[in-house]
């Protein structure tokens, strides 16, 4: 037989809704005095613009300071994988995830060129183990800017800088392996 009357999966379900409609009728509320007219919200919205713009730069300059840090990361890669041939093939996936960071970053390869890079080593154990270093520079970078980012820019650097910490352990592991 079904029961009649009040359950207590009614009742729960009645206190959410009814809280649920109170918490959407408190957000509806604009909360703009309608004595101010139309010139206080003028001003507002001119705050509201000024504030974004103003976010859309901080985040353009991190943008480009995460990408600048990943550029000459794979300028290294690259220089260690000219200088020491042997090594190309195990970098290849590590940089080929550093470009794809780049791209994501929103810096496409057309401007790698330009990033300088250190005279190589004549060791290529060596090498590697400075592109480690490099990766964890680069981690840290990245973890340090992703407190200044806003959401969808700090999700993205973490990932970075997560990344750059599996690819050093990966290096160093690789320069135990590497001949001199």
């Amino acid at each position: 037989m079904r029961r009649t009357g009040t359950t207590r999966r009614g009742a729960l379900t009645a206190t959410g809704a009814i809280a649920m409609g109170a918490v959407l009728a408190g957000c509806g509320s604009g909360g703009d005095d309608e004595s101010s007219g139309s010139r206080g919200s003028a001003r507002a919205g001119a705050r509201t613009a000024a504030d974004r713009s103003s976010a859309d730069r901080a985040e353009a300059s991190l943008r480009s300071a995460a990408a600048g840090v990943s550029a000459s990361l794979f300028a290294g890669y690259e220089q260690v994988a000219r200088d020491h041939p042997a090594t190309a093939a195990g970098l290849a996936p590590l940089r080929d995830a550093v470009r794809a960071h780049l791209t994501a970053l929103g810096k496409g390869g057309g401007s790698l060129g330009f990033v300088r890079t250190r005279p190589g080593t004549g060791d290529a154990a060596a090498a590697v183990r400075e592109l480690a270093a490099a990766e964890r520079r680069a981690a840290a970078s990245h973890t340090e800017a992703l407190l200044k980012a806003p959401p969808e820019l700090a999700r993205l650097l973490a990932s970075v800088a997560a990344a750059a910490s599996a690819h050093a352990y990966l290096l160093t592991e690789l320069a135990k392996e590497t001949r001199a």
